[in-house]
């Protein structure tokens, strides 16, 4: 099967196939969380699409250096010159230090990471522990002619960059554009315009994070952070930089420019966006009440919710949309992934069910390369899903006799169907997690209730016969008759 894997790379605005730097090696930077609150649905699509990319360039047999970065405290948010910083915020709220705040809600991010089957990246970078770097690639550009000090602040010459380059390739933006919807601040000294961005703020008194630095105690801007770690564990120049749309202008736009005015190129070679989570149309956001994070989706407790939803039932609703489309949540989208789920995994489960014959009717290799050939085409995983679903109803053909396998095509099948449902999709049998390790712990003693069933209908012993399927039922196992004996499955 001889395919090959493209991907939609945002600055050229094309699907390319995919060609590492340094074959077999993959450096893949993900922008990551801010951490000053739990974690939210609008964390799990970059979280989970990210997730399917490492997973997939590894089933590929890339050796793929994964960095997640975590933005933990000291910069303002979105480069603003006034305001405060929203970690540093909490913790004189709260009376803590900043990295107490910034501590707790990363390992919430993680636990919710780990609950939704999310591997951890190769490194994870923290901000506040890359200052050095910060400050040394701050001195670059401005070595490099690209940005100017004034009081203590350092900020990007955009002018001066785009004389020599052009700022807003990514996003697509020219900087006239910018510059006529960009706001004029009142009694603003620091700029020289006010499109220009900070790449090193000096702090003000109440500002509680600050480093010292050649122009003063202050703090990186916001974009900063990222261009000097995925230099220092990626290399100069790497081959993909992933994030959500919502970061393409200014955060990945300004990371451009930077890593192009200290070095002469830009660091990443393919630029990858997932689109945006929606709640029913809207965007998600706090002050239309339609903000949930994903312990309230897993525990049910919130008020657009009509019940608690899985972790994988919600890794399943975001693999279900391709990742550059709009996803909207709705009860009615997630009820839906929750059956669809369900049906997949007792597809699964059903592959033990299944009695090897003489010879096949069916070929798994179709299933492989209709899997491979949709994720080949920039991770179509709801065309590998779609894939998926027609082969449950193959298994199911196969365990009633209307199709045949032999006993080495089923084990092809058997393996292909794994590989693609839990090692690349990511997803968990949650029910067999829930009983205890699953089917294998319950089988014996089930099996010993049907056969005493199965005697009991031979001796025509009909009440005992209903009772030992009632008491069955009444425990969650689901025995269906066929001509040749019965099949059970947990429900």
């Amino acid at each position: 099967m001889e395919t090959k894997f493209t991907l939609y790379n945002t600055l050229t605005r094309r699907k390319e196939e995919f060609e590492p730097i340094n074959p077999p090696h993959v450096g893949m930077y993900v922008c990551g969380p801010t951490v000053y609150g739990d974690p939210h649905l609008g964390h799990a699509r970059p979280a989970v699409t990210f997730d399917l990319l490492f997973r997939y360039l590894r089933s590929l047999g890339y050796k793929v250096r994964y960095v997640r970065n975590i933005t933990d405290v000291g910069h303002l948010e979105h480069d603003a010159d006034e305001g405060e910083d929203k970690i540093s915020k909490k913790a004189r709220l709260e009376q803590l230090e900043p990295m107490e705040v910034a501590h707790y809600y990363t390992e919430r991010y993680h636990r919710a990471m780990d609950a939704l089957n999310v591997l951890s990246p190769s490194i994870e970078p923290h901000a506040s522990g890359h200052i050095i770097e910060q400050i040394a690639m701050v001195r670059e550009i401005l070595d490099n002619g690209f940005a100017y000090e004034s009081n203590g602040s350092v900020y990007f010459d955009v002018d001066k960059y785009n004389e020599k380059y052009r700022y807003g390739r990514l996003s697509g933006r020219n900087l006239e554009d910018i510059v006529a919807n960009t706001r004029e601040l009142d009694g603003q000294s620091d700029k020289r315009r006010s499109y220009d961005f900070a790449l090193w703020k000096k702090a003000a008194p109440e500002h509680i994070m600050r480093w010292p630095s050649p122009w003063s105690d202050g703090f990186p801007g916001w974009h900063m952070e990222c261009s000097a770690m995925s230099a220092k564990y990626l290399g100069r120049r790497f081959d993909i930089h992933g994030g959500g749309m919502d970061l393409m202008f200014p955060h990945h736009e300004c990371e451009i420019a930077q890593s192009t005015a200290a070095q002469g190129y830009d660091s990443a070679k393919y630029w990858v966006h997932n689109n945006m989570i929606t709640i029913n149309g809207r965007k998600m956001g706090k002050s239309l009440g339609n903000f949930i994070t994903l312990e309230e989706l897993f525990a049910g407790r919130h008020e657009l919710l009509a019940q608690p939803y899985s972790p994988m039932t919600i890794r399943f609703f975001v693999l279900q949309a391709h990742y550059r489309s709009t996803l909207d949540f709705s009860n009615e989208a997630l009820q839906a992934a929750e059956k669809g789920l369900d049906r997949l995994m007792k597809g699964v489960e059903a592959l033990e069910k299944i009695r090897p014959s003489a010879d096949s009717t069916v070929d798994p290799s179709e299933l492989e390369t209709r899997c491979r050939e949709a994720l080949d085409d920039d991770l179509n995983s709801p065309m590998a899903i779609s894939a998926l679903f027609d082969w449950v109803r193959v298994i199911n053909q196969l365990v009633e006799g209307q199709q045949r396998i032999t006993e080495a095509d089923l084990e092809r099948l058997r393996g292909i169907v794994h590989r693609y449902v839990f090692e690349i999709l990511g997803l968990r049998d949650e029910k067999a997690a829930a009983s205890g390790g699953g089917r294998d712990l319950v089988t014996p003693l089930v099996e010993l209730l049907l056969g005493m069933r199965q005697t009991a209908k031979a001796e025509k012993n009909w009440p005992l016969a209903d009772k030992i399927r009632d008491g069955l039922t009444a425990a969650g196992i689901r025995v269906k008759d066929r001509k040749d004996g019965c099949d059970w499955e947990i429900e």
